[in-house]
């Protein structure tokens, strides 16, 4: 017998004085309710209920036994009220991962707005370009700048970046500008380790299909330190937009073999499963959504 059921029965006889009353009220018969109590007596091994033909009175053990049962319902009650009102309300803990330079750059100056519109949530952010397991690490959700369009995973894109190669100003002076996706075999380049690609960097152009190894003088599991090496006339490196425009803007870097389009990358936010989403979740989705609704890259 589920022990719940027993407790459901018991309170409804003692809080209604009859097992008659309880079965109406629970919607049974009444040799239901008499027989799950005394399952229920029997199973502690002590009576809880006197009973004679014109009336019904709890023993010692059956008062305490009662006041401890409406505490679990009661707290049962209250973990059902905490998750429907989880449901509908954004509340609790919200833990989401994302890479590194853009949780800095673009995501950073967006967690004080989400706070302040949603007051029942708190975050914790972990930044790291390591592609996580969301689900075996406990993560609610996760950006992904990645190609999905096979995922099983559960996105929903956010905005696209394009991937442009560029090098420094000295850098250019000192090897020459490559004018053709193969030349780049005949220079260094700083490369991102966590790239698909690895040091197979591929290319659509006036012929088509274009791809080049490269070699790589430095690899780097980090976007910023690749930026880095670049401005600081390395090698040629091939990043983000969303990483290199401004440093396009103001020439420390010039954008190169502008004639044919890297790599374009969907920037999603990924999360464990449509079903029951919470609504902290279903909250801050909405929220990346809009705040990245007019935002390009991939120009």
């Amino acid at each position: 017998m589920n022990k719940l059921r027993e407790i459901e029965c018991f309170i409804a006889v003692a809080d209604l004085g009859s097992f008659v009353k309880a079965a109406d009220a629970l919607g049974i018969s009444k040799a239901a309710v008499s027989r799950t109590v005394l399952e229920l007596e029997a199973r502690l091994g002590s009576r809880l209920m006197q009973r004679t033909t014109r009336r019904l009175s709890l023993t010692e053990a059956g008062i305490l036994y009662l006041e401890r049962c409406k505490q679990i319902v009661a707290a049962l009650d209250a973990a059902d009220d905490l998750l429907s009102a989880g449901a509908s309300k954004p509340s609790g803990l919200l833990r989401i991962n994302a890479p590194q330079t853009f949780g800095v750059l673009h995501l950073a100056p967006l967690w004080p707005i989400f706070l302040e519109r949603n007051p029942g949530v708190s975050l914790d952010i972990t930044l790291s370009d390591r592609i996580v397991d969301i689900i075996d690490e406990g993560y609610d959700l996760a950006i992904r700048i990645a190609r999905l369009s096979d995922s099983t995973l559960v996105h929903r894109k956010l905005t696209s970046t394009s991937l442009h190669v560029c090098a420094s100003p000295a850098y250019l002076e000192q090897h020459g500008t490559p004018q053709h996706p193969h030349e780049l075999g005949h220079h260094q380049a700083i490369s991102y380790s966590y790239h698909a690609s690895k040091d197979d960097w591929h290319f659509t152009g006036p012929e088509g299909a274009v791809s080049v190894k490269v070699n790589s003088r430095m690899h780097v599991n980090n976007g910023d330190s690749c930026v880095a090496a670049a401005l600081g006339g390395i090698g040629i490196t091939r990043q983000p937009t969303f990483m290199i425009d401004q440093y396009l803007r103001s020439g420390q870097l010039v954008s190169l073999l502008d004639g044919y389009t890297s790599s374009e990358l969907g920037i999603y936010a990924v999360y464990p499963s449509r079903a029951h989403l919470p609504a902290k979740v279903r909250a801050m989705l909405d929220f990346l959504s809009e705040a990245f609704a007019q935002v390009h890259w991939d120009e």
